[in-house]
C-alpha cells in the first residue's frame, strides 16, 4: 500500500500534499500514518501564502480543520484553496477532507456549506451505511458549520446534524476529525474554552479524549487505509462500490 504502481510497471513512493490553515490544526494522526507508509509528504500553510503548489505535482491532497467557515470567502486563502482542490478534482485526483476541508471540499463540488443549527463538540457516533469504511465511532467533532451532499455523491455517514461523511469519485469528506490526538484537543481546550460554554465540559472532554486515544488512533489507521484503497484507488484492492 506505501508503492504506487506507475505505467510501465515498478512502484513509487505516494506523493501526498496536507493543506494546514492554522497553527494549532496540524495533520496529528494522518501526518503520523503517512509517515509511516512512506509517503513523500509535503504539510502547506494555505493560509499564509499566496503562491500555492500545484496539485498535479502529487498522488492525493488533504485538507485540514479550520476555525473559519468554508463559505467564507473574506477570507483570502478560501478561494485559493477553492481552486487548488478543484485543479485536484479536474485532474482526477483524490482528495481527502477533514471539517473545514470536507466542508470546502462538498462546496467545490457543488454543494452548499452554511452555518449548522447546532455545533458539534465532543466525541460523538455517526450513523454509518458503510462501517467497513467509515465506522461508527465514536469521533471527534468540533464545528459550527454544515454541508449539502454534492451532486452525484455517495452518503456514507450522518448525525442529526448533517452528513458526517460522503464519497464521490475519488474523493472523500469527512465532518468529524479522524486526525486529533490528546495534545490537538488539549490545544484546542486550552485556546478556545468559549466554544465549550453549553456544549461540554472541557475537563471530562480531555478525559476522554485521553481515555480513547489508543481506539481512536487505531480506527482512524483503519479508515486511511480503507480510504486510500477503495475510493483513492492508490491500493491494491480497489471496490467499486462506493463510487457514484
Amino acid at each position: 500500500m506505501t508503492d504506487q504502481r506507475v505505467a510501465g510497471g515498478g512502484h513509487r513512493r505516494i506523493r501526498a500534499l496536507i493543506l494546514q490553515h492554522e497553527e494549532p490544526a496540524p495533520p496529528g494522526i494522518l501526518g503520523d500514518w503517512l509517515d509511516g507508509q512512506g509517503a513523500e509528504l509535503d504539510v502547506f500553510r494555505i493560509d499564509l501564502a499566496e503562491e500555492v503548489p500545484d496539485a498535479r505535482d502529487y498522488d492525493l491532497v488533504a485538507t485540514l480543520g479550520s476555525e473559519f467557515a468554508a463559505f467564507d470567502d473574506t477570507k483570502p486563502f478560501v478561494p485559493r484553496e477553492a481552486k487548488l482542490l478543484r485543479q485536484a478534482i479536474d485532474a482526477d485526483l483524490p482528495v481527502l477532507g477533514l471539517c473545514f476541508g470536507s466542508q470546502l471540499l462538498a462546496r467545490v463540488l457543488g454543494g452548499r456549506t452554511f452555518r449548522a443549527e447546532r455545533p458539534e463538540i465532543g466525541w460523538h457516533n455517526v450513523r454509518t451505511a458503510d462501517p467497513g469504511l467509515v465506522p461508527e465511532g465514536p469521533w471527534f467533532q468540533w464545528h459550527f458549520d454544515t454541508f449539502t451532499l454534492p451532486p452525484g455523491a455517495t452518503l456514507i455517514a450522518s448525525s442529526g446534524v448533517g452528513p458526517q461523511a460522503f464519497v464521490s469519485r475519488r474523493n472523500m469528506g469527512l465532518q468529524f476529525h479522524p486526525e486529533v490526538t490528546p495534545e490537538i484537543v488539549e490545544g484546542w481546550v486550552r485556546a478556545s474554552p468559549h466554544d465549550l460554554e453549553g456544549t461540554a465540559d472541557p475537563e471530562l472532554l480531555l478525559e476522554e479524549t485521553v481515555r480513547v486515544a489508543p481506539e481512536v488512533r487505531r480506527r482512524a489507521e483503519r479508515l486511511f487505509s480503507t480510504f486510500l484503497k477503495r475510493v483513492a484507488l492508490l491500493g491494491s484492492e480497489p471496490a467499486a462500490e462506493t463510487h457514484t
